[in-house]
Order: structure tokens, then sequence, then C-alpha cells
């Protein structure tokens, strides 16, 4: 209902003003008459013969004017009826500003926190990935989730949890989130990226001192006091050795459900949340059969007021022990098992099926230390792409092999393997023992030799350097060239 003044009318002059207006006998005052006329009649039929406005000043801004009117006694208000309105408007205008400020920082954290958040999965032929995630009933989380496609077909699969509520959590997590993308170029084993979040998370603290992000300690709103906190799980799962690295910061262990539907929670170390510093995380490995299910989620799926821990994961564990579902069954099962209501807090949910890269798309190749075995190497591989029908990328294939075997020859000592795999591209790997990461230079125009890496960069849509145990994987991706129907050949 719009209810409009006059420029004469009490209130609005109220509002012009910013004072409080009196009317002591509204009889003996026109100007409210003459701007509605049928609305003044029933204020006068009521008995209404006395009024008060008062505007409801917050934080120096005017919101608007409330109106106190008298019908039932006889008397006029006075000056102690004056206090009393001045006194109950300032305490509600306060109450009405913090209440505006809550709803525009909500929508601000829930705008931010669905822009941060993943859209769409990515393309990967690694896992069958399905999610969910769910926001809080009241205030917005910094939950996350995400799948990563790593080189040599591997995925990698993130959850986490940024202590907290608000706009500070929100933003916190789009940080993590896009910290973990970039530390995952680098192709480094879960424990390290926890660590690098560790250090990140101690820089964030630092930076934004004890007034967290508004400065003035209010942390925007969000409930942070300076000191950030967060878990996270890390997970990288390999479809040609089935083998699943996985290191946890403070969050709940994994769920894994293997294809006769017995479920297990892995037992990972369980490493301290992130934020605290100086601690060290832990890797685990184990292998996966194919067709299991890998189940990451936030604590907010299994903990509830209501419900503690324990009894969370034997919700879970009875909702996810039926062999034989789609991942998306899986989630649906799952949320309909444990959060039959709108949940207190933000919830991500993965579920992942392992999938295994079939052998025949596999090769692998041990190379003596020889120069001269080169040539021999080149051959196995053009034979092997022509049994692929990729052909058309043969040449450009044994050119960067060629560069990459000899450097390992030149630079490295022991035993030099290489391998192909033909997945969404086809991907060049060779391993030797050397920890030495190759340096890409750009050799000029006299010089006589410096051009191997150049060349290989040239012919590869990716290349990069990650790490083992036993030394390192120079890798390269090229995109697959196109059938007769459009699509890459495989």
């Amino acid at each position: 209902m719009l209810i409009e003044f006059g420029p004469s009318a009490p209130q609005a002059r109220g509002f012009r003003s910013g004072a409080v207006t009196v009317e002591p006998v509204l009889g003996d005052f026109g100007g409210w008459q003459e701007q509605d006329p049928e609305h003044a009649r029933r204020i006068v039929d009521y008995g209404i013969h006395s009024m008060i406005t008062v505007p409801l000043r917050a934080r120096g801004v005017v919101l608007g004017v409330a109106s106190f009117m008298r019908a039932e006694k006889p008397e006029p208000f006075e000056e102690d009826d004056i206090s009393l309105a001045e006194e109950l408007v300032t305490r509600a205008a306060v109450s009405i500003d913090n209440a505006r400020r809550y709803t525009r920082e909500h929508t601000m954290a829930v705008t931010l926190q669905r822009s941060l958040l993943p859209r769409m999965l990515p393309e990967q032929n690694a896992l069958d990935v399905a999610y969910r995630y769910l926001p809080a009933e009241s205030g917005v989380g910094g939950d996350w989730f995400d799948v990563i496609p790593l080189p040599g077909a591997r995925v990698a699969l993130v959850v986490g949890d940024v202590v907290g509520h608000g706009l500070h959590a929100a933003a916190t997590m789009g940080r993590l989130r896009t910290a973990v993308h970039n530390f995952s170029t680098l192709d480094l084993p879960p424990d390290e990226i926890l660590s690098h979040l560790d250090d990140l998370i101690a820089r964030i603290d630092q930076d934004e001192g004890p007034g967290g992000l508004d400065g003035d300690g209010s942390g925007g709103g969000g409930g942070s006091e300076g000191i950030t906190g967060a878990t996270c799980l890390y997970a990288i799962y390999d479809p040609v050795t089935r083998r699943c690295t996985m290191a946890r910061a403070g969050h709940p262990p994994p769920a894994l459900v293997r294809p006769d539907g017995s479920v297990e929670f892995l037992e990972l170390p369980a490493g301290p949340p992130l934020g605290l510093g100086g601690l060290p995380f832990e890797t685990a490995e184990l292998e996966l059969p194919e067709g299991s299910h890998l189940v990451l989620y936030t604590d907010g799926l299994i903990e509830k007021r209501d419900r503690d821990i324990d009894t969370g994961l034997e919700m879970l564990r009875g909702a996810l022990a039926h062999p034989g579902r789609t991942p998306e069954d899986a989630c649906t099962a799952v949320l309909d098992a444990l959060l039959p209501d709108r949940p207190s807090d933000d919830i991500a949910l993965i579920v992942a099926r392992t999938r295994v890269l079939e052998p025949g798309l596999t090769a692998d190749w041990e190379v003596p230390s020889d120069p001269a075995q080169v040539a021999e190497v080149r051959a196995a591989v053009a034979r092997k792409l022509a049994e692929w029908d990729l052909g058309d990328v043969a040449f450009t294939t044994e050119l960067i092999l060629s560069e990459l075997i000899t450097n390992a020859i030149r630079y490295a000592t022991g035993p030099i393997r290489v391998r192909l795999l033909c997945d969404r591209s086809l991907i060049c790997e060779v391993f030797d023992t050397s920890s030495t990461s190759p340096h890409l230079r750009y050799a000029g125009t006299t010089d006589e030799g410096g051009r191997g890496l150049f060349l290989v960069s040239q012919f590869a849509d990716r290349w990069g350097t990650r790490y083992t145990a036993d030394g390192k994987v120079i890798w390269t991706e090229q995109a697959l060239p196109l059938s007769k129907n459009g699509r890459p050949r495989a």
C-alpha cells in the first residue's frame, strides 16, 4: 500500500527537516486534510485527534517517518509523550538499519558466492561426477568444491569449508578456490597443495589484520575477527594406474563405495585445519577398483545441532550402501536421507565414479641411455599412432619425443621411460630420474643449439613438468585430429 503525503503534511515536514513534528490538535491543522480528504475523514471519524511524527534516523541517514496518533485519551500529546516516541523510534531505526545492512550484505554474499562456485564441471574421462551445493537457510558460508583436470588424464577433486558466514567467508572461499586452481597448474602432490593454502591463509590474516575485510573490526558484518580458518580435502585420481592420492586439512574423511556396495570411510591422516601454520600434512595413496564411488562432502552434511558427527556418518553409510547407483542417484539418496529440511549450514557434496583408461589406449617403452636408440623409439611410436588411426599427428609427435628423449639422455641418469596416452588429447610423457626441470630458452640467431624445448612448445598445445618420487615427468598434450563426423579420433 502506497500512501502519499503532500508538502504540508506533518510526515513530509518531519522528513524534510529531520525534526519531530507535533500536532496537538489535528482539527486545528488543515494542511494534512487537503492532501487526501477521504483519508483525513477516516482518521477523524476513527477519533484520532493528536499526532506526533518522528523521523527514523540511523547513522546520520533519515530512513523514513514514524507516526504516533492518539484516539482514546482526550488529552493531546505532551512533552513526555514526545520523549517516549523519540526513544522508541531511535531504537526502531537502528534495528531497521541493521536489518537493511544485513539484507544487503547477505544479497552481496550470495551473489559473490554463486559467481565464485563452478557453474559447470569440466569435461574429462577419468571420473563420472555428480555434485550438489545447498546454501544455508540463513547466512552464507564458505563451502566450495571443484573438479580440476590435470596432465596425464588425471583429475583432482577438491572440497573445502571456510569457517564462518557472510561476505568475509564467501570472499575468502573465492580466494582459496582460485589459489587451488593456480597451485594445481604446478602439478603438486596433495600435501604440498595444502601447505601452500596454509601459508596463503596466514598471509590473508596478516594482510587484513584484526579488522578483517573492513579494517574496522567488523569483518564486513560476517562474523570475522581477523582469524581465518578453513578445512580442505584434495584428491588426485589417475585412470591409468587406478591410484588415488589424497590429503586433508581438518576435513571429514571421504567415503569409498566399492562396486559391491560396501562403504568405507578412508582413514587418512587428519592434518590440522588450514590457518594454524607450521604443521605438516600427509598424503595417503590407495588403489580404487573400477566403478568405485568416491564421496567428498563438507561437515554440514553430517553434523547438525541435534545430531553428532558419528550418527551423521552412519546415516551417510546407510544412504550410500547400494550397488549399481549412478552418481546422480547417489547424490539424491544422500540428501533425501540426511537433509529432509533446509540445511542450517552450507553443504557441498561430490560423488565421483572411477573409470579406467583402456589398456589399448596406452603404450610404454623403456629407452636405454643411448642416442642411437631414439630412432627405434620413434619408429615404435609411429606404429602405435597408426594403430590408433592418428597418423596425422605422427610427424609432430615423433619430433616432440625426439627432443624430450634426447634431453633426458643428455642431462639425466638412470632409466628413461616413454608413455603415450590416447585420451581426450594425445599425451606424450618422458620419465627420468633427474629432479631438474628443463628451462625454455629462446636461442639467438647464431646459436647452434637451445631450440629443442622451443620446438616442443610450438608443436604441442600444452607442456609441462611434474615431479615423482623417482624423478620427474616431462609431458605434452596435442589435440586429436577430427574424424569424418567432426569428433576427435580416439
